[in-house]
C-alpha cells in the first residue's frame, strides 16, 4: 500500500505562533467523543495532507495546483486565520499577529476529520498527529529562498531568522519529532522542474491511497 518513493534530501509568512506547552489532545473529552472521532478518522475516504517548510519554499503553489488536479480542498492557515481574526496578541519584534493555536485546531477539526484537505502552512507542531496521512516538507537552497524572502519584504532579524531556520531544517526535525517518521518527506522545491515532479508524485500517491481505501 503506497509504495511511492519521494526525493530526499539530506537537510510566519504573515503571522507568528505563540509557543505554548503542548496539551494531550483528548483532555477534556470524554471516552465516546474520543472513540467516535477515531473511528470517523478511519472512515475518511480522501486522504489530509500536510505542506510545510520555511516561508519563501513554494508551499501555497504546489498546494493551489494539487487541489486543482485532485480535487482536494486546500487551505492555507495564514488566510484562514487572517478571515476568522484566530489571533493571540501582536508580536512587536516581528510585527505580525500572533496565531491562536487552539482556535485554528478547532476551527479546522471538524473538515479533518471529513479528510480530503491540503493544509498549508510554515509550522506543524500545532496539529494533532491524527489528522494528516502524509507530511510533505518542502526545502529551498538558501540563496533563492532569500532572494524569494526579499522580494516579500522580509527584511533584518526576521529574514535571517528564516533563513537559519531553513539552513538548520527546523521545520524538518519539528515534523519528524510531532509525527510518525514514516509519514514524513522532503522534496526539492528551487526550479519549476522540481514543482511539477513533486506535482506528479503527490498526486500519484492521492489516486494509489484512494484505491486502497474505497
Amino acid at each position: 500500500m503506497n509504495h511511492l518513493k519521494f526525493t530526499s534530501l539530506n537537510s510566519g509568512d504573515s503571522e507568528c505562533r505563540k509557543k505554548l506547552p503542548q496539551l494531550p489532545l483528548f483532555q477534556v473529552v470524554d471516552i465516546e467523543t474520543r472513540v467516535g472521532c477515531r473511528r470517523a478518522m478511519k472512515m475518511r475516504k480522501r486522504p489530509n495532507l500536510l505542506l510545510t517548510g520555511t516561508p519563501g519554499v513554494g508551499k501555497t503553489t504546489l498546494g493551489k495546483e494539487l487541489a486543482q488536479r485532485t480535487g482536494l480542498n486546500y487551505v492555507n492557515i495564514g488566510d484562514l486565520a487572517q478571515e476568522g481574526q484566530l489571533y493571540d496578541g501582536y508580536d512587536e519584534e516581528y510585527q505580525c499577529p500572533i496565531l491562536d493555536e487552539d482556535r485554528v485546531v478547532d476551527e479546522l477539526d471538524e473538515k479533518m476529520v471529513e479528510g480530503g484537505v491540503i493544509v498549508d502552512y510554515h509550522g506543524c507542531d500545532l496539529f494533532p498527529e491524527r489528522w494528516f496521512h502524509i507530511i510533505f516538507v518542502l526545502r529551498t537552497d538558501n540563496t533563492q529562498l532569500y532572494t524569494r524572502l526579499e522580494s516579500r519584504g522580509y527584511t533584518g532579524k526576521k529574514l535571517q531568522d528564516n533563513i537559519q531556520c531553513e539552513i538548520f531544517q527546523t521545520i524538518y526535525e519539528e515534523a519528524m519529532e510531532a509525527y510518525s517518521q514514516e509519514i514524513v518527506h522532503q522534496l526539492p522545491s528551487n526550479t519549476p522542474e522540481d514543482m511539477e515532479r513533486n506535482l506528479e508524485q503527490i498526486v500519484q500517491w492521492i489516486e494509489q491511497w484512494m484505491k486502497d481505501h474505497n
